[in-house]
């Protein structure tokens, strides 16, 4: 009898510890996901005469999501983008206004938008800033293909805008677009959403696919045009460049790393020229819009090799897939040139290709692209 009763009180005692056990992990969950539901975000940005320098804006300042802390931040660098336009009417040509977005990328005026925004720069162009100041811009680049375009103004110890890293982002990823949607009396709009996909591209006439494009759900509208998709570390992922009027809630961004060697050169040499290894073609996306699509998983499909260029005298030929450029895999167009726009006129870059089945590798001379 006095066993069944000790067994009894040591059954109850590993009982009650097990519950005090079970009570504390329940407790350290509880406060753990109420500091999650209930952390604070404090807002940071980039020093204007120091671009790797973060720093606190306020240390009084406090919000509640990382959206917020991006909504505070990130519009101190964006631009509105205005540029004189001539149109057509039944009275003869008459000059219009266009408007759209831009960001600042170095405090000594480096500006970042598409190239419809400002047209073939034929006529004026002028950026408006957060703190009200207006510049007139030069046109330092311009690229159709990509519809990018570089401008710079002449001032110092701007706000600038963190450049992020496209090839680290994902489906599902939460962004902020920022612009001016419309015209300027709706400037610096932020507008949040998700990633909804990758490397999509999208046919804009007959003759013109963009390519490799980021597919967001965060609301664009005209005038966004030029303008930041940033991460929640306020980063900049994408340009804003294209909506869908088939759909709601599709926009498309140009990912941000093929401009990174651009800008780079520009500030270094005062301007950008291509290198180019001298081929046409596609990725397995836009494969799909073509008549007779090419069956292919991976690569570039080697649609049309130029005479005499570095890829002619390599030995590369129309079927050829590739697979890597410098041990680099290229799955899109926009990969392969991010890979070559660092590269200069007279190098050579080593590139991996599928022919019949078999992988073979060749050396190819960079020449110079338009």
């Amino acid at each position: 009898m006095e066993n069944n009763s000790n067994k009894k009180r040591s059954h109850f005692r590993y009982a009650l510890l097990g519950a005090i056990i079970g009570g504390l992990i329940v407790a350290f969950v509880m406060v753990n996901a109420l500091g999650f539901f209930t952390k604070k975000y404090q807002l940071v940005c980039l020093d204007g005469n120091n671009e790797n320098h973060r720093v606190i804006v306020n240390n009084e300042t406090i919000v509640d999501s990382p959206i917020e802390a991006v909504a505070q931040v990130v519009p101190q660098a964006v631009v509105g983008v205005s540029s004189t336009v001539v149109q057509q009417s039944l009275f003869g040509p008459i000059q219009g206004e266009a408007i759209g977005s831009g960001f600042i990328v170095s405090s000594d005026g480096y500006i970042v938008t598409n190239q419809h925004v400002v047209g073939e720069a034929n006529g004026k162009v002028k950026i408006s800033t957060a703190s009200k100041e207006v510049y007139e811009v030069q046109v330092v680049y311009l690229n159709n293909a990509l519809d990018l375009a570089i401008l710079k103004v002449d001032a110092q110890n701007l706000p600038t805008i963190t450049l992020g890293d496209s090839e680290d982002i994902r489906v599902g990823q939460s962004v902020v677009a920022v612009g001016n949607p419309l015209s300027l009396q709706f400037e610096r709009s932020v507008t949040s959403g998700i990633i909804s996909a990758l490397n999509r591209s999208l046919a804009l006439d007959q003759q013109t696919i963009a390519e490799d494009l980021i597919q967001t759900d965060a609301t664009i509208n005209k005038g966004n045009s030029g303008g930041p998709l940033v991460n929640l570390k306020g980063e900049v992922i994408g340009i804003n460049t294209y909506k869908t009027s088939q759909g709601e809630g599709m926009g498309f961004a140009l990912p941000i790393n093929i401009v990174k060697p651009i800008i780079a050169s520009i500030r270094e040499k005062g301007s950008f020229t291509p290198t180019i290894i001298g081929i046409v073609g596609y990725d397995k996306q836009v494969a799909a819009y073509l008549v007779e699509p090419q069956d292919f998983d991976q690569g570039i499909y080697v649609e049309r090799v130029e005479p005499g260029s570095g890829a002619d005298q390599a030995g590369l030929r129309k079927g050829d897939i590739l697979l890597k450029i410098d041990d680099v895999q290229v799955d899109t167009m926009l990969k392969m040139k991010e890979i070559l726009y660092t590269k200069g006129p007279g190098e050579k870059v080593k590139v991996t290709y599928l022919r019949n089945n078999r992988q073979q590798t060749t050396e190819v001379d960079l020449t110079e692209g338009q």
